[in-house]
């Protein structure tokens, strides 16, 4: 223990150290935290990195999901659900099955099965290493929504393809049909535990008497909650989480007070980036551990390269491939979402960056980790190669991608023509002419029924009609903080019926809604 804990504060301070790094070489962090665990695992003395394979999902992944699905917008996810669900379903299926023709072709002894098995680990891009590099360029609200959902959903079925793939590798046979009622169990039966488990939540939420410590005590909790339960039920527990962080993130101004969003936000941004900080990590540090193992298995560095190279590519060749046939599909069944803007080019070379942005991550490393070692008493086959495979796919769509998708997006400008900044502020100044003439007429109503010459009250609509500020905060006595509390409320009520309409990018709905719980906290600290 007194070896361990100094490791684990140091990778915590590198982690910091190197996402500074990162911020200001501008790219995305989880390139430098790889190859800085890659780097130092051939520091000599280091304690040996190891992770049972049973518990690498259940402490990964739950809290990982469940932020990624309160983050995420559920109107975009709703607004292109047919491109997410082809991404996330179809699109992976397409990339295994890829996966499993070409490693049982190219790899002596590589199994269909265990072709799928590595399909199903390597499938799905991460949504972190998208979300990372993509800070750094600007994309349309659309294509990040379809990033977004599609990294949420795709972590289920990949992980569905990496379940069953087990299953036919221990028994040798794989009955069909059982495999379609399971999966359908596995996709319906997640679903409905996530969303009953955080219905359960969000009623405890709101009859206890929760303060904002309690609330995010429990927002921790919840994730492992379901994916446990729906694990115990043998359905999905990463749909589980999903569904079930979708539920409370839309409930959340009903069950959540304005301290319990700030301070929950705050928590969750910290906690992510340490989890992820270290997943990253231990893909570069578990690598002299595989390499050794390759050795074991007899096969030789070099070839495993090749093998890793060769299914990379398979894995850009499939997604942009994809990414080409759901445009046509697009423009034959639903011309009018279909881009129109832009020139030609842009509009040909789009498919192009959607099928690069395939950065592999946290999932696939823990799907490989996840690999039992042993398989009815005998060395799983070919383990120790999934996972060298696994670790130079991560590291090359990391690195190679990564790196140049801001640059090929900047160089290309292939966004310009969708992305109107301006079109952004106009909706923002009316969003906000809309607050204030909501709000004036809240306080004139209140004025006339119930508190007329009221001096804080008064105050409120000079402040409101002149845009003028107080100087001092002495008048703001306790039934002043009420007055200005409900009108807080009636803001929000505005915007989220201001939320339904399509038009409005939730983006700044949230923006203004995160402004209203920081001026709630500054008027109750008064």
């Amino acid at each position: 223990m007194h070896t361990i804990l100094p490791f684990l504060l140091a990778m915590v301070a590198v982690i910091v150290l190197l996402n500074m790094w990162a911020n200001k070489l501008k790219i995305a962090y989880p390139i430098l935290l790889v190859i800085g665990g890659l780097l130092i695992s051939f520091i000599p003395g280091l304690p040996t990195v190891k992770i049972d394979p049973d518990l690498i999902f259940f402490i990964f992944l739950p809290p990982l999901l469940f932020e990624a699905s309160w983050s995420v917008s559920f109107k975009e996810m709703r607004k292109w659900w047919r491109i997410i669900g082809s991404f996330a379903f179809l699109v992976v299926f397409f990339t295994a099955l890829s996966v499993a023709v070409v490693t049982n072709h190219f790899i002596p002894g590589f199994s269909i099965a265990l072709g799928f098995l590595l399909g199903g680990i390597v499938s799905p891009p991460d949504a972190v290493s998208t979300g990372a590099i993509t800070k750094f360029v600007k994309i349309p609200k659309s294509t990040s929504a379809i990033l977004e959902g599609e990294s949420l959903l795709n972590d289920a079925s990949s992980l569905i393809i990496f379940r069953f793939a087990l299953v036919a590798i221990g028994s040798g046979q794989f009955i069909w049909h059982q495999a379609a009622l399971s999966f359908l169990w596995m996709i319906i039966g997640g679903t409905a535990v996530g969303l009953i488990v955080a219905w359960l939540f969000v009623r405890a939420h709101k009859l206890l008497p929760t303060d904002a410590s309690s609330d995010i005590a429990l927002t921790l909790i919840e994730p492992y909650f379901m994916y446990w339960i729906a694990e115990q039920l043998e359905c999905s527990g990463v749909l589980a989480v999903v569904s079930g962080g979708l539920y409370m993130s839309a409930r959340q101004l009903v069950f959540l007070n304005s301290s319990s969003r700030i301070q929950g936000f705050s928590f969750w941004e910290s906690f992510i980036f340490i989890l992820n900080g270290i997943v990253f990590l231990i893909i570069g540090l578990e690598l002299p551990e595989i390499v050794d193992g390759l050795k074991v298995e007899g096969t030789s560095f070099g070839t495993a390269i090749g093998y890793g190279v060769l299914v990379t590519a398979v894995l850009i060749l499939s997604r942009m491939i994809s990414s080409y046939a759901a445009m046509v599909s697009t423009m034959i069944f639903r011309p009018s979402v279909a881009p129109g803007r832009g020139s030609m080019r842009n509009r040909l070379l789009l498919p192009l960056m959607l099928g690069w942005t395939g950065m592999r991550g946290v999932v696939s490393l823990a799907a490989a980790l996840a690999i039992p070692i042993t398989l009815n008493g005998e060395p799983f086959p070919h383990r120790n190669l999934i996972l060298f495979i696994t670790f130079v796919a991560i590291l090359l769509t990391l690195v190679i991608q990564g790196l140049t998708l801001p640059y090929l997006i900047n160089r290309w400008h292939l966004f310009d023509s969708f992305i109107n900044e301006e079109a952004e502020e106009a909706t923002r100044r009316e969003m906000k002419r809309g607050l204030k003439q909501h709000v004036f007429e809240f306080l004139k109503k209140k004025q006339e029924t119930e508190l007329k010459d009221h001096a804080g009250l008064e105050l409120f609509m000079r402040h409101w009609e002149e845009k003028s500020k107080a100087s001092d905060d002495s008048w703001m006595n306790e039934q002043t903080k009420a007055i200005f509390i409900e009108m807080l409320e009636v803001q929000r009520a505005y915007l989220t019926e201001l939320n339904k309409d399509p038009k409005i990018n939730e983006e700044i709905i949230r923006t203004q809604l995160y402004q209203i719980d920081l001026e709630e906290e500054r008027i109750k600290s008064i």
